[in-house]
């Protein structure tokens, strides 16, 4: 039995020369499908502006949308650096909003990466939603794509995480030792 989830929390991805690659726009579907499918009520897009001056969940939010989810089901979060940041600030915002049952939604080696984060870090009820290469290659023909105003997500006088940060510090975030505890509090 597939279990269903108030929430899925989707790690962004930075847009490449003004358009998604086919890694976001895999992602976006993905979330798409598990929202119709009612395994998902709701989607939560995750990502500051990071390696671009645009706000990676703010471009998935407005994906999201023309795609065809609902507006009231999409919600972001705006801080995280790195995945584990997604799942962290994701899971402590939707709990604020009264969310209790949560899963990962990305590629299938992210998800792998982030299981063991997610459930000895944060919680280990988080559900893990891989997506497959079926569905993929099931899919790649029926997504289109659809025009957005990325303007709605840009960033002014922007500077890259590797510029604001030392190595050390991005790798720490990385691995989740780099958190603000009391975001979404």
């Amino acid at each position: 039995m597939t279990q269903n989830y108030d929430i899925i929390i989707v790690p962004g991805i930075p847009i490449e020369n003004g358009k998604w690659n086919f890694a976001l726009k895999t992602r976006m579907y993905w979330s798409k499908y598990l929202f119709e499918q009612g395994i998902a009520k709701n989607v939560m897009y995750s990502g500051g502006a990071v390696h671009t001056p645009y706000i990676e969940a703010e471009v998935m939010s407005l994906y999201g949308e023309a795609i065809g989810i609902p507006k009231e089901n999409i919600y972001t979060e705006l801080l995280a650096k790195h995945s584990t940041e997604n799942v962290y600030y994701c899971y402590k915002k939707a709990k604020k909003l009264g969310f209790n049952t949560f899963a990962i939604a990305s590629d299938l080696l992210q998800t792998k990466t982030l299981r063991f984060f997610a459930h000895y870090k944060v919680d280990r009820n988080i559900g893990l939603l891989p997506m497959t290469k079926i569905f993929v290659k099931a899919m790649k023909p029926l997504m289109t794509d659809p025009v957005i105003d990325y303007n709605k997500a840009f960033v002014k006088d922007f500077i890259p995480l590797s510029k604001r940060e030392s190595f050390w510090k991005r790798f720490k975030g990385t691995q989740g030792r780099d958190l603000d505890t009391s975001a979404y509090d």
